[in-house]
């Protein structure tokens, strides 16, 4: 497990300073020609930037190793980050549809140029390559962490696109388009929230991992085990913890028995990948 919250610390240090570059980027250029979409795009790259940080610190604290206190280590920490994520984008969404409210009391014309559009395309670029490669690598990993700030910095490709949508309308003299594209991204942003908020649940309330009828039959399929109940899976795809009972012949030694319980334990484990550990409490078949 360290060798994994390493790499995952490392993918999210690299990914800091790709989203830091493209925030100051729209921020700067954003200020000044006076684009609100622009530059509440940026603002949403800072944020990005924000969670990568929040995730390193998340990683770090999830690393440490089980104590007295926390028997079961502390593993959903890195879960937990990605609430916090979840939590500052809905305060960007906010911070957006204030802002927007407020320029079309207010209007302003932005001054859209070429550079406008290249600052743009740079940006996206970048930001197709970090959040294909952040996703990937959650998935390989079975980071929630990272899966969850993929899709976070998603959300700022769509966002990005909206406002060069945006520059084409401006320069057709529809001014009214640019808080009305800071709206959208608003709703992208939120929508990528509600996204992370109900996968990082799922781990937090220990939502079943693997179907029951799956460790039944692998359990079944042990010479000397009856019957299964009472199985309970939990955790994520890579730390899977599993629990049942199995019943046994009652005129088995507590050796034989303890040996059934160990091969079910060692079967569920080749069978299926990231199970990190295997709790089974033998009974007498009545």
């Amino acid at each position: 497990m360290k060798e994994y919250y390493r790499t995952v610390r490392k993918i999210l240090i690299y990914i800091l300073i790709l989203n830091f570059t493209v925030a100051i980027a729209k921020v700067l250029y954003g200020w000044y020609s006076n684009t609100l979409s622009m530059l509440t795009d940026g603002f949403h790259s800072f944020f990005d930037g924000a969670s990568n940080i929040i995730g390193i610190i998340g990683i770090t604290l999830a690393s440490r190793p089980a104590d007295e206190k926390h028997q079961y280590g502390h593993w959903k920490i890195e879960t937990f980050s990605s609430i916090i994520i979840a939590v500052l984008l809905f305060l960007v969404c906010l911070e957006i549809v204030q802002s927007a409210i407020g320029r079309f009391f207010s209007p302003s014309t932005p001054e859209i140029s070429i550079i406008s559009f290249l600052v743009m395309g740079i940006t996206i670029a970048i930001n197709i390559g970090v959040s294909w490669y952040e996703y990937n690598k959650g998935k390989e990993l079975d980071s929630k962490f990272l899966v969850a700030d993929s899709f976070h910095t998603r959300s700022d490709i769509y966002a990005s696109l909206a406002v060069i949508f945006g520059f084409i309308a401006i320069i057709a003299g529809y001014v009214w388009i640019d808080p009305v594209i800071s709206l959208v991204i608003a709703v992208l942003i939120a929508r990528t929230g509600i996204n992370i908020i109900r996968e990082s649940s799922e781990v937090l309330i220990d939502t079943s991992i693997v179907s029951n009828e799956i460790i039944e039959k692998i359990a079944k399929s042990v010479p000397g085990v009856i019957e299964t109940h009472k199985i309970r899976t939990r955790g994520k795809r890579s730390q899977i913890y599993v629990d049942l009972h199995i019943t046994v012949d009652p005129s088995f030694s507590i050796e034989e028995a303890h040996q059934i319980g160990g091969n079910v334990k060692s079967k569920i484990k080749e069978s299926i990948p990231g199970v990190e550990e295997v709790l089974i409490h033998i009974e007498p078949n009545e």
